[in-house]
């Protein structure tokens, strides 16, 4: 009994102590994962609509960019742009006008008409234009299958926010089809800036929404839209989002009634540009 070592360890207490501790200490490191994860996913998210919004503003404003585009300079716009009836889901286009409404059938968006700048140029849906050029100041009245007509629609997703898409056809295209442009888009807004029809007095006096305007309005001078971007689903923490509700504040019943009923705390961006149109603003 006397050469019997006596055993050194841990009590049942100090073990417990020991428990209690690693335990706080690994709940502490979850949480703060967690809240890390929680606000890297919210920073990418927010991120990619930032993005989002850029090339959608970069795109749209491309091809408005187009629109009241004539290859001679020189040449009158009531010559260039001559008077068409509704066609494709656009409006009549009025004599030298290069924007117009799209059908209310079709929902939001607009409609543009340009001159190739180069022979064969490519629309929206990728096909080539029938446009040849073989000087670069051509003389005379183009005809009317040498503008190229686009039209451009919002397409609202039944569910999901974000999977709202700009839609783009070209009127000119042997099989005139919507395909694709952008997408993440929640809701837009389309107004148009309108002036005297005198070609000569380029002002814009009010702008419009698209819903509302007619050709008596006068001349659309400038296009106006605003795009509620969203990133996908359960992404935000709280109920409400400041952004959200700024937007449904002046969003027309059917968009407020849509988007309450889809939002799924998705998070959310606005994104917007006013494009004047071409040889229509000094």
């Amino acid at each position: 009994m006397k050469n019997m070592k006596r055993q050194i360890g841990l009590s049942m207490i100090e073990l417990l102590i020991a428990l209690a501790i690693s335990s706080l200490l690994i709940l502490g490191i979850t949480q703060i994962y967690i809240d890390n994860k929680r606000n890297y996913s919210y920073q990418q998210n927010q991120a990619g609509n930032l993005e989002n919004g850029r090339y959608a503003a970069l795109t749209i404003n491309y091809y408005l960019g187009k629109a009241g585009y004539r290859r001679n300079p020189s040449a009158l716009l009531e010559t260039v742009f001559p008077s068409s009836t509704a066609d494709g889901g656009c409006e009549a286009f009025e004599k030298g006008s290069a924007v117009t409404g799209l059908d209310a059938d079709e929902g939001v968006g607009f409609c543009i008409r340009y001159q190739p700048q180069t022979s064969e140029e490519l629309d929206c849906q990728g096909e080539a234009s029938s446009v040849v050029y073989d000087k670069a100041f051509p003389s005379g009245a183009p005809a009317a299958t040498d503008l190229t007509v686009l039209a451009f629609k919002f397409e609202p997703s039944d569910g999901s926010l974000e999977k709202g898409r700009l839609l783009c056809k070209s009127l000119n295209a042997a099989t005139p089809e919507f395909v694709e442009v952008l997408s993440g888009i929640a809701d837009l807004r389309v107004d148009f800036g309108t002036g005297s029809s005198d070609a000569l007095d380029k002002e814009i006096s009010t702008y419009i929404p698209q819903a509302d305007w007619v050709a008596d309005d006068g001349a659309i001078r400038s296009v106006r839209y605003a795009m509620l971007l969203a990133s996908r689903e359960g992404q935000r923490d709280s109920d409400d989002s400041k952004v959200l509700s700024d937007w449904l504040a002046v969003a027309s019943d059917a968009s407020k009634t849509r988007l309450q009923d889809a939002d799924k705390k998705n998070i959310y961006q606005v994104a917007g540009s006013t494009q004047t149109i071409r040889n229509f603003m000094p």
